[in-house]
Formats: C-alpha cells, sequence, structure tokens
C-alpha cells in the first residue's frame, strides 16, 4: 500500500448512489464521491508530492506515481523472490510480534538461510568438491532428542533428496552442510521487498505482523488473531502490568477490610545482585507484620479479622485489584482547524475601520477619508490603486499615495484640473489604442461587434426625431384635424425621447468620422476631451452583458438625455460625477488595459527578471555557504595559533587593545587643552576672572603639577613606543601566520556581509518583480483575509523618485476582506445538524462565535472591507490571533514578520496626513517648470492630490499625457536629437554651464 507519512492511506468508504446521481470517480482507487468539491480535494491530496511507495522505500511521489511505482516493483518482487520459500516464510511471519521491519528481517534470513524446500533450485556439493545444480524433491527432517537427564542426546537436522539437473537418472542424498542456493536468489534486500509487498501490521504498539488477504486465501494460512494479540487485549494487558507497577489496590482484602486506604508497596531488601523477591515472599512478610501488630499495617476495628488470620496461617489472603483509571484523553497536536479551538470570551479582535458610509456594522465609522463612499466601490478602489501602482512603469506614470487617490477621485472644481485624475485616466486609454504613428493606431483589445454606421440621410432621420420639434406655423384656415396630426407629431418625438437613457453616441459623434477611437489615436486629451473618449468607449461596452449596467449607470449620468449632445456636456458632466461612478469608470479601462500587449509584455519581462535574480540569489547563497567553511577553517587555524594568553577571539582582542590604547589618547588630549587653557590663564592678566584663577591655581601648585605630569606622560609615551618599536622589528613567525590569519578572516567576514546584503537586495527586488498575483498575508479563524498592499510588486514608500516621494508610504493600512461565498457557506453558515452539533460542543454557533470573538465591527461578504491604520492595533490583532490554528498561524507568522515596516509606514501616514511635511513640499523647488497659459491655478494646501505632478512622464516623453505637446514642437525635438548625434552643442548654456529654462538668458546674473 501507499504510505503518507509512514503510515497506509485509507481510501474513502463508497457513498450510497442512487441510479440517476452524477458521481466522480477516481480510477486508481475506485474510490466514489456524489459531491465534486470533494473530489476536487481529494485529488489535491494526491497530488501531492509526499506519498512513499512502501515496497522500495522512496519517496517524493504523488500518489498515482508512487502507486504506479509499487505496482512495478510488486511485480519485480514476484518474478524474482523464489516460489519454494513463499509459504514457509508466510507462515513464519504470520502474528509475529517483532515491531521493526529490520529484525524481522534478520531473524528469517537467519533461520531460512541453512533450510530448503521442495522445489527450490540449489547446488549440491559432493565429497569431491564437484558442484552439481538440482531441484529439492524432498526434506526429512529429524527433531532433536534429549536423554532423561536432560542433557542433549542429538541435534535436529534434516536430509534433502535432489534431483540432478545434468544427470536425470540420479538423485543425490544430502544433510544442510553439502547443499546451498545461489547468493542471488535469496538475499536480506529480497526478502525485505517480499515482506513489504506480502505483509502488514496495524499502527498501534504491540500490533502483530499480519499476510495479506489475498495471499493468506492462496496459501491457506490462518487468518483469526489469537486473542492475546488483539488490541483491547494488549491494552488491558499493558494496564494490568501497570496498575501492579504501582500497586494499585483498592484496600480490600476478601472484601473484609473497608478502604480506609492503599496499601504500601512492599519492596525487598537486600543487593540488587540478590534479585527481586517474589511476590509470595513479600505476602508472607505482610502476614507476619499483620500478626506481630506492625502499626504501619495496622487497620482500625478489625478484631475479628485479625483473629481469623492468626488462626488460620495457611488461609491464601487475596488483594483485590482495583478498577483501573480510564486513560486520560490524547494530547491535541496543534495546530488544528481554527474553529475547533474553544472559543474565548475575553478575547476580541481590534475593531475595524471603514471608508464607506454604509458600514455593515451597527457602529459609527471611526474614520473616512470622505463622504458618499459606499461599500461595493472600496474593493474596486482599492483594485485600481493597485493596478495604477503596480504597472506605473507601463503607464509611465508616478506612484501616489491611497488617500491622494480617494482625494483625488472625490476633487470636484469648475476653476482648476487634478493633474492625477487626468493623468490616470489619459495613461490607461493610452495602453487600449496605439498612437497614429505606431502600427496605424491598432486598437489592443477585443471589443464587441459594432453594427455599421448609418447613412446620412439615416443619421439626419435619427437627429431630427431625436432634437425637440419646432413649434408649428398653424395658417389661419388651420383645421381640427391638421391641429391633431401637429400634436401627435410632437407626442411621438417626446416619446422616443424620453425611451433613450443617454445621448452617448451622439457625443461620440459629435465630429462626423471622429469617433473615440480616432480621438485616442490622435491623443486627443487637452482640456478634459479624454471624457469623451471614455464616454464612447462605454457607448460600445454596453454590448458586453456583464459590463451593461455598470456602463448604463454611468452614461446616464455623462451623457443626459435632457442636455445638449456635446463635448462640454461631457466634460462638465464628469466634473460632478460621483466617486463611486468614477471608481466604476477606472474599474472598467484598467480591467480592459489588462488584455494589452504593454501589460502582457511587463509581466513576461518581470517573470524573466524573477528566474535571473532566483538564479542570483542561489549564486550569493553558495557563495555565502563556501565563505562560511572557509571561515570555519581559518577559525580552527586562528585557534590553533593563537597564545593561551590572550583572548581566544581575535575581534575582542582587538577592542581590548583599543579600549587599552585610546583612553591615553583622549587623556592626553584632554590634558594638553587643561594646560592650553591654564596657559592661556596665566597670560590673561587684565582680566579679573583670569586673575583670580591664577591666583587660585598657583596656592594649589598649579605649575608645578602640570610640569611634572607632563614629564610622566612622556616618559610613559616614550616607553610605550620603544616597546611597539621592539615588538614590530621582532615579530615571531607564529605572530606573522596569526596576523595573516586574521587578516584572512576579516576579508571573509566582509564578503560574507556582502553576500547577506546582496541576498537581502535580491529579495527585495524579487518582490517588487512578483507582479501577476497580489499576495494576501493570510486568513483568520472566520476566513476574513488581511492584505498589505505595499508587499505586492512596488517599493514600500512608493517610487523614490516621484513627485509625492516626501511622504514616506504608498498605502499605510492592513485591509480586511470578509470571507467568499464558499468559505461563508462551508464553514460558517452551517447546516441545522451541524449548528446543533457545534453548539452542543461550544456552547454557541459559528455566526454567534463570529459577532462575539471579532468584537464590534465584522465583514460578512468578500465584497466588505475594513482596514487598520494603527500600530496599536496591530499589536491587538497579534494578540488576538491563536498560533493553535491552522490559518491564523501562519497569517501570525506573515504579520509578525513585517509587523515592523507595517507599523513604520502607518507612522509616516499619519505624520502626511497631519500635515508635517507640507511645509517641506512648499519650500522646495520644483525640478520642472510647467507652463501656466491654460490652467488657473488656486490654493492647494487644503487638497493634497493637486500636489501631485507627472514627473515620470515629463522626464520619458517630454510632457504629461494629458498635455500633449504639438507636432511642430516634436519636429524640433526630432532635429535636436540628430544634432546630438552629430557631436554638436545643441542648448545654450549659462554663465555656470546649466541649460537655459523658458526664460533663456533674461535672469542671468
Amino acid at each position: 500500500m501507499v504510505l503518507f507519512k509512514r503510515k497506509p492511506v485509507a481510501y474513502v468508504p463508497k457513498p450510497p448512489v442512487h441510479d440517476d446521481q452524477e458521481v466522480w470517480i477516481i480510477p486508481q482507487t475506485s474510490e466514489i464521491f456524489t459531491i465534486y468539491e470533494e473530489f476536487l480535494a481529494r485529488m489535491d491530496f494526491y497530488k501531492q508530492k509526499k506519498f512513499i511507495c512502501e515496497i522500495t522505500g522512496h519517496s517524493g511521489f504523488d500518489f498515482f506515481d508512487a502507486l504506479r511505482n509499487e505496482t512495478e516493483a510488486s511485480n519485480d518482487v514476484d518474478d524474482a523472490f523464489p516460489e519454494a520459500l513463499r509459504e514457509p516464510i508466510l507462515r513464519k511471519v504470520q502474528f509475529s510480534q517483532i515491531s521493526r521491519i529490520d529484525s524481522l528481517v534478520d531473524h528469517i534470513f537467519e533461520e531460512f538461510k541453512h533450510d530448503f524446500y521442495p522445489g527450490e533450485t540449489v547446488t549440491v556439493i559432493l565429497d569431491t568438491q564437484e558442484r552439481l545444480n538440482g531441484v529439492v524433491r524432498e526434506k526429512t527432517r529429524f527433531p532433536e532428542l534429549i536423554r532423561s537427564d536432560g542433557t542433549l542426546e542429538r541435534k535436529a537436522f534434516a536430509r534433502y533428496f535432489v534431483s540432478l539437473t545434468n544427470r536425470p537418472d540420479e538423485e543425490a542424498l544430502v544433510d544442510e552442510d553439502h547443499i546451498q542456493r545461489d547468493r542471488k536468489a535469496f538475499t536480506k534486500q529480497m526478502l525485505r521487498s517480499f515482506l513489504k509487498n506480502s505483509v502488514h501490521r496495524d499502527a498501534w504498539a504491540g500490533a502483530p505482523w499480519l499476510v495479506k488477504l489475498k495471499l493468506a486465501t492462496e496459501y491457506r494460512i490462518p487468518t483469526d488473531i489469537p486473542p492475546h494479540l488483539r488490541h483491547d487485549a494488549q491494552i488491558a494487558q499493558r494496564k494490568a502490568n501497570l496498575s501492579m507497577k504501582k500497586g494499585e489496590y483498592d484496600g480490600t482484602i476478601l472484601n473484609f477490610f473497608p478502604p480506609a486506604g492503599r496499601l504500601p508497596e512492599l519492596k525487598p531488601k537486600g543487593h540488587k545482585r540478590d534479585g527481586i523477591r517474589s511476590k509470595e515472599g513479600q505476602f508472607l512478610e505482610y502476614q507476619r507484620a499483620i500478626v506481630n501488630g506492625n502499626p504501619s499495617f495496622a487497620f482500625a476495628k478489625m478484631p475479628d479479622v485479625i483473629q481469623f488470620i492468626s488462626q488460620h496461617p495457611n488461609v491464601p489472603i487475596i488483594a483485590a485489584k482495583a478498577t483501573p483509571k480510564p486513560p486520560p484523553p490524547p494530547a491535541i497536536k496543534y495546530p488544528i482547524e481554527d474553529l475547533e479551538i474553544p472559543p474565548s470570551r475575553e478575547k476580541h479582535r481590534p475593531p475595524l475601520k471603514f471608508l464607506c458610509v454604509d458600514i455593515p456594522s451597527p457602529i459609527k465609522p471611526f474614520e473616512t477619508i470622505g463622504s458618499g463612499i459606499l461599500m461595493e466601490s472600496v474593493g474596486s478602489l482599492l483594485e485600481t490603486w493597485d493596478t495604477l501602482n503596480v504597472y506605473c512603469e507601463v503607464f509611465d506614470l508616478d506612484s501616489f499615495t491611497f488617500d491622494d487617490y480617494a482625494q483625488a477621485l472625490q476633487f470636484t472644481s469648475d476653476e482648476v484640473q487634478c493633474e492625477l485624475l487626468d493623468e490616470i485616466h489619459c495613461a490607461v486609454l493610452k495602453t487600449l489604442v496605439n498612437d497614429e504613428k505606431d502600427l496605424n493606431g491598432q486598437v489592443q483589445i477585443s471589443l464587441p461587434f459594432a453594427p455599421q454606421e448609418e447613412s446620412e440621410e439615416d443619421d439626419a432621420a435619427r437627429d431630427n426625431s431625436i432634437l425637440p420639434p419646432p413649434e408649428p406655423d398653424i395658417k389661419p384656415r388651420t383645421t381640427r384635424s391638421s391641429l391633431a396630426k401637429t400634436e401627435a407629431a410632437e407626442l411621438k418625438a417626446q416619446a422616443i425621447l424620453d425611451a433613450k437613457l443617454h445621448r452617448a453616441a451622439e457625443i461620440d459623434q459629435v465630429v462626423k468620422g471622429y469617433d473615440w477611437r480616432f480621438r485616442l489615436r490622435k491623443r486627443d486629451f487637452k482640456d478634459g476631451r479624454w471624457v469623451v473618449i471614455v464616454v464612447g468607449l462605454l457607448n460600445l461596452l454596453l454590448r458586453v452583458p456583464r459590463l451593461q449596467i455598470g456602463c448604463e449607470e454611468v452614461l446616464k449620468k455623462l451623457a443626459p438625455t435632457n442636455m445638449p449632445a456635446t463635448e462640454e456636456t461631457a466634460i462638465s458632466q464628469y466634473g460632478r460625477l460621483d466617486f463611486n461612478l468614477r471608481v466604476k469608470v477606472l474599474q472598467i479601462i484598467c480591467m480592459l488595459s489588462l488584455e494589452t500587449h504593454h501589460i502582457r509584455d511587463y509581466m513576461e519581462e518581470c517573470t524573466l527578471n524573477m528566474t535571473r535574480l532566483r538564479k542570483e540569489k542561489i549564486d550569493a547563497q553558495r557563495a555565502k555557504k563556501i565563505y562560511m567553511e572557509e571561515l570555519k577553517k581559518l577559525a580552527e587555524e586562528r585557534k590553533a595559533l593563537q597564545p593561551e594568553e590572550t583572548s581566544p577571539v581575535p575581534e575582542l582582542a582587538e577592542l581590548e587593545d583599543l579600549k587599552m590604547d585610546d583612553p591615553d589618547e583622549d587623556e592626553d588630549v584632554v590634558m594638553e587643552d587643561k594646560e592650553d587653557e591654564k596657559d592661556e590663564d596665566v597670560v590673561i592678566e587684565d582680566s579679573e576672572e583670569g586673575q583670580q584663577q591664577v591666583t587660585r591655581r598657583t596656592l594649589r601648585g598649579g605649575t608645578d603639577r602640570i610640569l611634572e605630569r607632563k614629564r610622566k606622560m612622556e616618559a610613559e609615551r616614550e616607553r610605550k613606543e620603544k616597546a611597539e618599536a621592539e615588538k614590530a622589528k621582532k615579530p615571531t613567525k607564529q605572530e606573522r601566520q596569526l596576523e595573516k590569519v586574521l587578516k584572512k578572516i576579516e576579508e571573509v567576514k566582509e564578503k560574507i556581509r556582502e553576500c547577506e546584503e546582496e541576498t537581502v537586495t535580491l529579495d527585495n527586488d524579487l518582490r517588487e518583480n512578483d507582479c501577476p498575483r497580489t499576495r494576501v498575508l493570510g486568513k483568520d479563524r472566520f476566513w476574513n483575509r488581511y492584505y498589505w498592499l505595499e508587499r505586492n510588486a512596488m517599493p514600500y514608500a512608493g517610487v523614490p523618485d516621484s513627485s509625492t516621494a516626501h511622504a514616506g508610504y504608498a498605502n499605510g493600512c492592513i485591509w480586511v476582506q470578509g470571507p467568499d461565498d464558499l468559505e461563508r457557506g462551508g464553514f460558517i453558515e452551517l447546516s441545522p445538524s451541524e449548528n446543533a452539533q457545534y453548539q452542543r460542543a461550544f456552547q454557541m454557533t459559528v455566526p454567534e462565535r463570529k459577532m462575539i470573538e471579532e468584537g464590534r465591527t465584522h465583514c460578512f461578504t468578500a465584497g466588505q472591507w475594513g482596514y487598520y491604520d494603527d500600530p496599536e492595533q496591530v499589536d491587538q490583532l497579534l494578540a488576538w490571533l491563536d498560533v493553535r490554528g491552522t490559518r491564523e498561524i501562519k497569517l501570525r507568522k506573515d504579520l509578525a514578520a513585517q509587523r515592523d515596516k507595517i507599523c513604520l509606514y502607518m507612522e509616516k501616514r499619519k505624520e502626511y496626513l497631519a500635515g508635517g511635511d507640507e511645509k517641506k513640499s512648499d519650500s522646495e523647488e520644483p525640478t520642472v517648470r510647467l507652463s501656466t497659459r491654460t490652467k488657473k491655478y488656486v490654493e492647494t494646501s487644503g487638497q493634497r492630490c493637486l500636489a501631485w505632478r507627472n514627473t515620470t512622464a515629463l522626464k520619458k516623453l517630454g510632457h504629461i499625457h494629458s498635455n500633449p505637446p504639438p507636432r511642430k514642437a516634436a519636429r524640433n525635438t526630432k532635429k535636436v536629437v540628430i544634432i546630438e548625434d552629430e557631436g554638436r552643442q545643441t542648448r545654450s548654456t549659462n554663465k555656470l554651464g546649466k541649460p537655459l529654462a523658458r526664460q533663456g538668458n533674461r535672469y542671468d546674473f
């Protein structure tokens, strides 16, 4: 059988199946499943690389490979092992209690090594040392004979009739000394494989070996386990032995003595080599003590019993053994399923904070970035922020904080445009369609089928039907029928207008033949005209069923039917668009951008980088291992060369040398300074204070003492210098070798430090290149997911050269997501029977436990999000997590490993939101000058998002996405590049050698 953790794999029992029921079968094990999730879970279990082939002992297989390997090995063993030896060996092994397979193999091999059976191919050795091959035809075994006095008269022996192969008409009668088998026919390795393939035993101590049922039936080997070898009998025997060893009696002898106390255990006297006294001897001593009135064995108010014992000394007295205590329950091996741990009513999870207004808990939110944010938009908000920051290199965007991003989506102003809001839309839209000079403006995404454009007559008719009709010119002789027709036409036009939900198609085609595709190819983003591109794109995406509802909701606001279908309408309406609809627009275009080759090429490049970085990390670790081995050898050499009187650690010796040298030098410096000060005091005679000081020091003999101290210090210094010079001139050979070894040790340690630093750098690079997935910190007992988004493919504090890098953080929060539907239905919202069973065990249901242990705030579904932004809350969360659970032990491990970094950036976020860096950002001179001809700037102290600038696009493209340069500027740029290639000076410089700005040499001071 295939082993998992050294135990046979137990197959799932066959469930009851109806004729018309859908089932899933694993052919290799014939297991049947009626629930698809159970089938998938079983397949995941079988695909783990943790299974062991029982016959060969090889590990690292999945179940199916191990089963295949075991089947092949079993067939090989069946073919190679002698058929004649199978039955006697199996009969010998049946019910054997030798626990270890190695001991069992040795025992069986020694017993059958010189024993042969009919049908076995052997070699006969004649007296002439001639060897003949043959087959054992018959075997006769003679038992040993023992004399009446017990001595051995004759040993047991056997005789074999062997049919010789090369002499068909002859047979040989031989004993054990003249017969042998081929060495390769019966070996320990072969016997071990045969036994593993043929027998098994249960996983409890003392379990007997049992022949497999198929082989036992074939060879007619009894399979009924003797009563004394069964599990219950073994447990009872062990308990009895333990009780006798501890001397457990219930205090009754022949039911006469009351249970006044436990009888003491009688231990034998004498030396150990005398052996332990028999129980009969101990009992006789006990009887003598009772008769002689030994107080240690006395019983109160029992004269009749003592008299009976004294009158009948030959009557045996039996001590009735007490009923053995039930064994204690087995110790729980942690970690276990989190919800199987007993609940606690005292420990509660720290309260969550919510970004939205419709929080799922009855408690008001502790903090909100702004009003109007719905819970359904929080997940999309996090998703879009993460996408824009992870792929900021593809979008040519500066990184930005989450708080600035949320504030930008809430920003509304008719006087100033938010560059962050404009740039993120324009940057994402540019990835959807190429520039007109790049592959003729090829569309990079898959779009739904668009109907053919209508003719001009149809457009005119449609426009006339949509626009409100002019008032009819009623002639003087108008009849009643003509008036009725006019009113009916007006009502029909109004009904057509009311039936349309929006006028997005008209805004997209406000300029004939210049739809959103052409605008996007031309990069027509200036003055907010990217909103018109968004309107046209969403109008086309209405044909996608999963996007239809969201697109209609946005287009109703951007292109309402009660306003004219113009570009200005869309731009002005977006300025007043709701926060949640803005998030929905960004989510749609970000999802589309993930289909483009720009993102896919970037992901592929990151994957290649990760492969390269992993190889470099392995090389660094190998190099570190080599240096560690070298350092170990050098340490042994240093130990051999180190003098006994010095410190065994060279670093400590050096530190001691420094401690011995530095105080003298410092003292010299201090004393010299004091001497200078005193000299200055002596010179300055005009100062009253100086005169007093000179007088006071003169009274103490200051000048003489200074000179004496100086002479002593100089003498000591000369002595030290002389000793050091002599030591440097005549170093011993051992000292030179030791100095050389110490130098090598320092060099190797420096290399080890370099390897460690390189490993840390490579780990960080691997993290920043891991962009295909968003990693989760872990899950708690109620299947809530915890995210720290900074650890996913981005620098912890954002791009270092971004315009808001002084903020020092990117997100600064731990986000908590509720359980999804599958987890909630399988672990929290249980069936009535499962709820009743759980309530009997823990006096509460799982939903009740969730409400108690999570405290005041909860997330019930995967669409609900909360967050922590305080280091104190992180510590409280770590204290709440229970390491006895399988999920929370992993979550706590990851959270504790990242705790310091998380708390650091939480503090940075608090400082940034409190405005601690506002003065710093205002005082810094901007690195890039922007044109202010068409923009009107207002005070931005209250709006942090307005301080963001897209310096990445300025450095790479020379302009921001939302304000592309005119064509003439592009041609001039190209000409400048050509001149640079020719090696000429392309830009004028001022006196300091710096390039001129827009002012030229106007301010060249």
